[in-house]
């Protein structure tokens, strides 16, 4: 099973103190800088990066999340001595079709939810499209973003809840905390700063569906392939004053009093569409036993090797 992977690897206490510290560092830091600042002086931080043209400042903020994966990879692999594999899937090789499946699967239901959106009310949207800064975002977008998430997934659903997971010894606990730890981390975006903490609850909303996918598919394959769609679809679909991603997409909404409007937009998908991608996602895999799945226990496997000289068996 997917938390049972991490028993493949060396997991001294020291090896994932060190890990977490290295991989979430930039972000603790984040934290503490914003947490001396006044109000004022985090709208001016804001003000100051929305100077900078979009594409270049996107670009700037997703960059380092390729340093940061790759550095995730070297602690796993060289530290705790487990393959990336492990980290990944609980399955022999990585299913690039699930990714591909959820990838398509929030699109389209993305597109279907702004096209019923937009035909019932389209007086705060307008149409933003601009061929060449469109067209540059859109390599940033997937050159950059795999590296984005792909860090956020293989930090929160992969190391901390493998790791959290054989030290608490069940599957239910280091699905809420990395839920709502994922849900923390992004508390510093600007819209939880111009929409109020009620942004909160969809980010570990968001946490949790993705969670749930990887403990009841045994990898995390549908979760790399949904954060991947869902922040092509914020980057490139329809943009704000106020997201985190200030981008040249085609659409973008316009004045501060559709606010409201954004939140509940937010609420609503996760309420709804949550939980239709969660049946869709269960019929086409056939999940079964989701209580022990999401709730049950985590055991260390007995591993049992043939002793071939001796034609006795052994456990390591």
């Amino acid at each position: 099973m997917f938390i049972e992977q991490a028993f493949k690897g060396n997991n001294e206490w020291w090896r994932v103190a060190v890990t977490t510290f290295l991989a979430t560092g930039i972000f603790i830091l984040n934290f503490v800088v914003l947490f001396f600042l006044t109000a004022d002086e985090i709208k001016s931080m804001y003000d100051a990066v929305k100077s900078i043209p979009n594409n270049i400042s996107l670009a700037m903020n997703l960059l380092p999340f390729a340093f940061l994966l790759g550095l995730l990879f070297l602690m796993v692999y060289f530290l705790h001595q487990r393959r990336i594999l492990s980290l990944t899937t609980s399955r022999k090789k990585v299913d690039f079709g699930r990714i591909f499946f959820s990838l398509g699967l929030v699109v389209l239901l993305t597109i279907f939810g702004f096209a019923i959106s937009y035909y019932m009310d389209s007086s705060n949207i307008v149409w933003n499209f601009k061929p060449l800064p469109f067209a540059i975002l859109l390599i940033i977008s997937l050159i950059l973003f795999p590296f984005q998430i792909g860090f956020e997934e293989y930090l929160f659903r992969g190391y901390l809840m493998q790791q959290i997971g054989i030290v608490v010894r069940n599957r239910w606990f280091p699905l809420i905390a990395t839920s709502v730890i994922f849900g923390l981390f992004h508390s510093a975006n600007p819209e939880v700063a111009e929409m109020g903490y009620g942004t909160m609850v969809f980010y570990i909303g968001t946490g949790l569906l993705l969670g749930i996918m990887t403990l009841m598919d045994e990898g995390m394959e549908l979760a790399l392939g949904f954060h991947l769609g869902n922040n092509l679809m914020a980057a490139l679909l329809i943009t704000s004053e106020y997201s985190a991603l200030q981008t040249d997409a085609v659409f973008k909404y316009s004045g501060a009093e559709n606010r409201i409007d954004t939140l509940n937009e937010m609420l609503v998908s996760m309420v709804i569409t949550y939980p239709i991608i969660l049946l869709i996602l269960a019929k086409k895999y056939k999940w079964s036993n989701w209580k022990e799945k999401l709730t049950g226990v985590v055991k260390k496997p007995i591993i049992i090797k043939n002793n071939t000289a001796n034609n006795e068996y052994s456990e390591l």
